[in-house]
């Protein structure tokens, strides 16, 4: 493996990431609630993920690798991180269009270079960390709401800003709890530490969401089965993205990889105009640029 291959992981993560958000985004649209839309993801990709990694230690005759002591606990923490987070994705999107929802979300780049170096003390180089604060310029051209005339924006922060800030700190506290969990994993093969971890983290958030949902939304366990044709998919894109997202995080700092995952944004606009219709404005745009250039300084410094 190269030592440049968790640039190529990312890519393909990124790829299937879009995907899957534009998957549960028309399942949102529909009769599901953002819990719903999110639950569709974890579920169906839970079977997937149990067969595949029952294969992988097959194909390597193995057995199931031994764990550090903190290992559940970032993995179950990150996943719970992940939950909230991806509801937080939903409802921007039912607030704003999809490549703006998208956008806001990317906070998080920023987000998990400093939520490492608190968390598990893995920082940024300065220059890194000057490109990524140029994509929290970009961020701030998206971050407020024109009013309407007549009304006064007594809001400093709009409900999609919110959201979007949220989801951002919360897929970077996800982002570094899988990082130190894939860590934790004590073997020397890469793919069987991502997959491995991946295996816990979406069968705690399967059982996680069944109870709330069982709980709280009863009703929305019913729809996400009947939604399972378009659900299925949603799983098997969320199960290609994790799996590379996760051996990723596994060869290098969560912030870098998160940096370089920026390329979703250009997938986003492709989709969010030619797919769903969406109109982008001149600002907006200016505040995509930024985050982009941001991120292709971060590629080429790392």
């Amino acid at each position: 493996m190269t030592p440049d291959f968790w640039i190529i992981a990312t890519l393909c993560a990124a790829t299937f990431q879009t995907i899957r958000f534009t998957l549960q985004k028309i399942l949102a649209d529909g009769n599901l609630s953002p819990l719903g839309a999110t639950y569709s993801r974890f579920i169906f990709a839970a079977p997937l993920v149990v067969i595949s990694v029952l294969l992988l230690l097959f194909s390597l005759d193995i057995s199931v690798p031994e764990v550090k002591s903190q290992f559940f606990f970032f993995a179950v923490g990150g996943g719970i991180a992940q939950i909230l987070a991806t509801v937080c994705v939903i409802l921007v999107f039912k607030s704003r269009n999809f490549a703006v929802g998208i956008t806001l979300k990317k906070t998080e780049v920023i987000l998990t270079a400093l939520v490492g170096a608190l968390l598990i003390g893995e920082g940024v180089s300065t220059i890194s960390m000057s490109l990524i604060c140029l994509g929290g310029l970009g961020v701030y051209f998206l971050n407020k709401k024109v009013p309407a005339i007549g009304q006064p924006n007594l809001n400093p922060i709009n409900k999609s800003a919110f959201y979007g800030l949220s989801s951002g700190l919360l897929f970077a506290i996800s982002a570094v709890c899988y990082r130190s969990a894939t860590l934790s994993v004590l073997s020397d093969v890469v793919y069987l530490r991502s997959s491995f971890t991946l295996l816990v983290v979406i069968l705690a958030q399967s059982f996680v969401m069944t109870i709330w949902l069982a709980v709280f939304e009863p009703g929305q366990i019913k729809l996400v089965w009947q939604e399972r044709k378009k659900g299925i998919w949603v799983g098997i894109t969320s199960l290609g993205g994790s799996f590379f997202w996760f051996t990723a995080f596994t060869l290098q700092n969560a912030a870098y990889v998160k940096a370089v995952g920026q390329i979703e944004l250009i997938f986003s606009l492709l989709i969010s105009t030619l797919f769903f219709k969406d109109r982008t404005s001149t600002k907006e745009i200016l505040g995509m640029l930024l985050i982009g250039l941001s991120a292709l300084g971060i590629i080429l410094v790392v």
